[in-house]
């Protein structure tokens, strides 16, 4: 039995994150309303080591893949994994509704074996085209975008000389100035880095399914990906 208000959950761990915790599968308790995020703010509290992977874990809910957002319900299965194989051990793919801190999304592919970093920082602009944009409204399919970005960072080690690569994407509502989305590659070298960083952004609005709308104070609209 549970306590009222509360859910139980059982958690899966793969790949680097199961060598981290103490038993696999485990048992929590969590107080409603239940989100994966609360969920692993339980976990990193019993399992200290989970810190060590930053925000770069992915979880999946019943087989599918969630975000820190996403609502668990009683005698849901929460699976936590690494990146899957293909990408490198430092690359990471994520979508936040939480504001996005640009310097520490850089930080997390500096390393010593790399000479540069370059970050790419998409933020809401007030003017479009003429137009006074209020502000923008991030749309996710939140799985299948995660599945395209790790795609992604897999492509971009193929094409490019570089050690790792990171991006975040943030849904939601964003006011005037606020990051929208940041991309961080770092590499031996300075040009490969650019390059990288350059043609992620442009295959990140090619392929992955997320939508902007921008609300203007006389309307609002969808707006198509400018691949320019």
């Amino acid at each position: 039995m549970t306590a009222e208000n509360q859910v139980v959950v059982r958690v899966l761990f793969f790949g680097a994150a199961r060598d981290a915790v103490a038993s696999n599968p485990v048992e929590i308790s969590l107080d409603e309303p239940a989100t994966v995020g609360s969920a692993f703010r339980v976990l990193t509290e019993r399992f200290e080591d989970l810190e060590r992977f930053g925000r770069s874990l992915l979880f999946a809910v019943n087989q599918e893949y969630a975000t820190r957002d996403t609502v668990l319900n009683e005698n849901d299965e929460l699976a936590v994994f690494p990146p899957v194989s293909g990408g490198a051990s430092h690359d990471f793919f994520e979508l936040t509704t939480e504001v996005i801190d640009v310097a520490q999304v850089a930080r997390r592919v500096v390393l010593p074996e790399c000479g540069a970093t370059v970050t790419l920082d998409g933020y809401a602009r007030e003017w479009t085209k003429g137009r006074q944009t209020q502000c923008l409204v991030y749309e996710a399919y939140d799985a299948m975008a995660l599945t395209e970005m790790q795609r992604l960072g897999v492509d971009a080690h193929k094409q490019f000389d570089i050690a790792h690569i990171g991006i975040v994407h943030r849904t939601g509502r964003l006011e005037i100035g606020e990051t929208s989305v940041v991309i961080a590659v770092s590499a031996p070298h300075r040009k490969a880095a650019f390059a990288a960083c350059e043609w992620a952004i442009r295959e990140l609005k090619r392929t992955v399914p997320i939508w902007k709308k921008e609300v203007y104070a006389d309307g609002e609209e969808w707006v198509a990906a400018d691949l320019r």
